[in-house]
C-alpha cells in the first residue's frame, strides 16, 4: 500500500444531499492538518473541475476526489479520502484490494437511496468560519 502524500486534495460532493454534507463535516474533523478542500458538485468550480477533468457536469451521485491531478469517483474516492484521515480511518483503505465493480455496487446502492433516507436541503451546506477557507466556492 502506497503512504498518502500531504498535498492538498479537493473533494467535490452534492451540496444539497444531506448524506454527504454529514460525510464533509466527518472530513472536517478528521483532517487536523487540512489537507481537504472542499466544493459542491453544483458549485461554478465544482462545475470546472468536473468538465477540467472530463467528469460530466450533471453528475451529483457520487463524491469526486481530486488528488494528484487525477479524480477518482465513488468508492475509490471514499477510500482514497478514508487513508488520509487520522484515527484508524486509513485501516480502511484495504477494501481498495476489493475490485471496483463490487465495491461500487454498494456505493451506488446507497446513493441512490441517499435522499430518501437521509434527505436533502434546499440549497448547499454553509462552513462554519472555522472552516470557511477549507470552501473553494
Amino acid at each position: 500500500m502506497t503512504q498518502p502524500t500531504h498535498d492538498p486534495a479537493i473533494v467535490l460532493f452534492d451540496g444539497v444531499c444531506n448524506l454527504c454534507s454529514g460525510a464533509v463535516q466527518f472530513i472536517l474533523r478528521n483532517d487536523p492538518e487540512g489537507i481537504f478542500r472542499f466544493a459542491s458538485l453544483q458549485s461554478a468550480i465544482g462545475q470546472q473541475l468536473l468538465a477540467r477533468h472530463n467528469l460530466p457536469t450533471d453528475i451529483i451521485s457520487t463524491i469526486v476526489l481530486i488528488e494528484g491531478g487525477r479524480a477518482y469517483t465513488r468508492s475509490t474516492a471514499a477510500l482514497r479520502i478514508a487513508r488520509r484521515l487520522r484515527g484508524a480511518w486509513p485501516a480502511a483503505y484495504a477494501a481498495i484490494l476489493i475490485p471496483a465493480p463490487l465495491r461500487n455496487l454498494v456505493y451506488g446502492f446507497i446513493a441512490r437511496n441517499r435522499y430518501r433516507w437521509f434527505g436533502q436541503t434546499e440549497q448547499c451546506m454553509l462552513p462554519t468560519p472555522a472552516y470557511k477557507q477549507r470552501f473553494l466556492d
